[in-house]
């Protein structure tokens, strides 16, 4: 029996491709992930995908899913974690802010549009992305910004930082100073400078 036949007995299939897909997404972008790459990273026979993904497209979604999962945990952790609204809202856009720069190509595939179609999620991401807005709009709210377009312009200034030191363009720590400014002023009731 030879090696990729004994990978795929001695345990849950789904899993192992899964995991093989979460390392390489650490590597590389998710669009230059293929099946046969994930099978030979899982030590499976090249078939063994199709068990569980019909597709290409359908390895893609479950790495923007884990990877929905990893994010939304860590923006819970850190406004867990706080002992104070002001700082679960400061820490919670930070906790966002290293995950896209920390894991950039997670990052890019969750916001993957070809991926995660907009208007058209996935059951899993549709709860996630309900998930995160429902963090985001708490502690917003919870800091005195109530108005519903608050926690989306929070939401898009995180984001945006994200995306720009993700990309090289603003090292994480001028992001994550930005970020604060940005919380201290809006708390302040300064509005910020653009």
């Amino acid at each position: 029996m030879s090696s990729s036949r004994d990978g795929y007995h001695h345990g849950d299939l789904a899993h192992a491709l899964e995991s093989a897909a979460m390392q390489l997404i650490a590597e590389k972008p998710a669009q230059e992930i293929s099946l046969r790459e994930v099978a030979r990273a899982a030590n499976v026979s090249h078939n063994a995908p199709y068990h569980h993904f019909a597709d290409r497209n359908g390895l893609l979604k479950v790495i923007a899913e884990r990877s929905m999962t990893d994010l939304v945990d860590a923006v819970v952790d850190a406004v867990e974690a706080a002992p104070d609204s002001r700082t679960a809202f400061r820490e919670g856009g930070a906790a966002y802010l290293r995950f896209a720069v920390e894991r950039p190509h997670a990052f890019a595939a969750i916001y993957d549009p070809t991926v995660c179609v907009p208007g058209s999620p996935t059951p899993a991401m549709a709860a996630l992305i309900d998930r995160l807005e429902g963090v985001l709009n708490d502690i917003t709210a919870a800091v005195g910004l109530s108005e519903p377009v608050d926690a989306v312009s929070v939401w898009g200034m995180i984001h945006g930082l994200g995306v720009l030191s993700a990309a090289g363009h603003i090292p994480l720590p001028a992001a994550l100073a930005a970020q604060g400014n940005a919380v201290d002023r809006l708390l302040a009731g300064i509005p910020a400078v653009s």
